[in-house]
């Protein structure tokens, strides 16, 4: 097998944060080999569910690749399994990505060679992996590889090809051209199959059977129609093997660690018709970026580019089937109560409503804000209390927003409010022209042509503010002069609510 080659972990999850790291130093190593660094790659990537023996098929193809001349390839009854860590039992082994640290090259019909380069990924869904987690490192696999195997236990699932369809959209979503089929093979690896009365074992089986899962049918719901057409158009090349049970010893028995006399004739048998096919010279197929073949040079800059993208901010949260669906519920339930809020305060202060006085609206707003807020509250989400908080808060804080919206468009409906600063003006100039006639009677000319001044001010402002609400010009001028007529009708209520409180006074000592 090789004693100096080894599994190599060239992409780290981080379960704490749930960030990736890339080993460029170990990928470079085997890459940028001398030996093969320039030549064209082929990337063959197994991936699927955690404890599915991805890891252990991975060891029977290095078995091949070292003994491919012999016809006794899959080796003596009692030699052990080595290669890739794997073992029995319900924990994952692998997480993260992980290369063997030796790149094969294979000569083809044509005299060319190839590199060959075996890649194992984490056991997606395991129960510290988040959804990104996985579909990240299945992206990262499947744009990188030029065949993914995309291992799976007993069946095709409805639910298998929707997990499929999320991660290869998180995949397509990180390349900057998307050209009609953005990735290259993939193959469907059903383990354990336990049918092969419906669909023989094999390819030709498997072929049968994925024809028959993957058809787009009139009659289907369009979601899964979707599925299907979303698989179709990502790759150019599908295909099935279908896998029998490779035997209980293997399954159960914690002492396994490899040998054939354990493993169950059938599986043998079809192991060596599906790795012999997939790893025949004629039918590695070179990795291919837009269209252009890949060297392991190129590999090793298309993973430092990739995995930028991914620990970047740049691309949205995959969800789940079901956070999507909270969500959009969660957001159909903030429409609805904010729409019962809106048509509620358009009949006090909509459009052709005349102005209503700010303390009556604002009492109006309270109640039917709490109606909004209670509707919200009593339509059945999804998502449990705490995500469905978030989603009230929006709300919330929109209905504060709308409210702002409204109380101003009311306000603006206020003919006094619209007319004031013109009224305060135009009063202030009419006293001042009294004074000055009262002044200019008694003698005091002095005083009587400072009025006369303060007259021209006014004038020339009452012209200023008239053309700044025409033109809509020098706006912040107009706002100066719309503030000091404010702060003198505020002044003049005010002394005139106090001379009205005097008598009152007065009437109260005297009693």
């Amino acid at each position: 097998m090789g004693s100096d080659a080894h599994p190599v972990q060239i992409v780290d999850v981080n379960k704490d944060d749930h960030s990736f790291t890339l080993n460029t130093e170990a990928l470079a190593q085997i890459l940028l080999d001398p030996a093969v660094r320039d030549k064209h790659v082929v990337v063959l990537s197994v991936a699927g569910a955690f404890r599915k023996g991805k890891s252990f098929l991975l060891d029977f193809m290095l078995r091949y690749m070292h003994r491919k001349s012999d016809n006794n390839w899959l080796g003596r009854d009692d030699e052990e399994l080595t290669g890739f860590s794997w073992r029995g039992g319900s924990e994952p082994e692998t997480t993260g990505i992980q290369l063997w640290s030796k790149v094969f090259t294979v000569q083809k019909s044509d005299g060319t060679e190839v590199a060959v380069v075996l890649m194992d990924t984490q056991g997606a869904f395991d129960d510290q992996s988040t959804v990104k987690d996985c579909a990240t490192i299945f992206a990262l696999s499947t744009m990188t590889s030029s065949v993914q195997i995309y291992n799976l236990s007993q069946n095709i699932q409805e639910d298998d090809l929707q997990q499929l369809q999320l991660f290869t959209e998180y995949g397509r979503l990180a390349m900057d051209e998307i050209f009609q089929k953005p990735f290259q093979s993939l193959m469907f690896l059903v383990r354990d199959w336990s049918f092969p009365y419906e669909y023989n074992y094999g390819f030709k089986g498997g072929s049968q059977f994925l024809e028959k899962r993957l058809q787009v049918k009139e009659a289907q719901h369009e979601e899964l129609q979707n599925v299907r057409e979303h698989i179709h158009s990502c790759f150019t090349k599908i295909s099935c093997f279908l896998l029998p049970h490779p035997g209980l010893k293997v399954a159960t028995h914690p002492a396994f660690r490899g040998q054939l006399s354990d493993v169950a004739a059938e599986f043998k048998t079809e192991l060596q018709a599906l790795i012999p096919r997939l790893l025949h010279p004629d039918n590695l197929a070179e990795k291919e970026i837009n269209g252009n073949k890949v060297t392991c040079r190129g590999l090793l800059e298309f993973f430092k580019a990739y995995i930028k993208i991914y620990q970047g901010e740049d691309l949205p949260q995959p969800k789940t089937m079901l956070m999507a669906t909270a969500e959009a519920n969660n957001l159909a339930a903030v429409a609805a109560a904010k729409d019962q809020y809106q048509k509620n305060m358009e009949r006090i202060c909509g459009g052709d409503l005349p102005y209503v006085a700010p303390e009556a609206l604002e009492e109006k707003h309270n109640f039917f804000h709490g109606e909004a807020i209670h509707m919200f509250a009593n339509t059945k989400k999804m998502g449990g209390q705490e995500f469905c908080d978030r989603y009230q808060a929006q709300l919330q804080k929109e209905l504060d927003e709308m409210w702002q919206s409204l109380s101003k468009q009311n306000e603006a409906k206020n003919l006094f409010s619209a007319f004031r600063t013109p009224a305060v003006l135009f009063v202030l100039m009419c006293l001042l022209y009294i004074m000055s006639g009262v002044l200019l009677f008694v003698g005091l000319t002095t005083f009587a042509l400072v009025c006369d001044c303060g007259l021209g001010l006014l004038m020339v402002a009452m012209l200023v503010w008239a053309f700044i609400r025409y033109s809509g010009q020098y706006r912040p001028v107009g706002g100066a002069i719309d503030q000091a007529a404010g702060v003198v009708l505020e002044q003049a209520t005010e002394m005139l609510n106090k001379s009205r409180g005097a008598p009152v006074s007065i009437q109260k000592k005297s009693s």
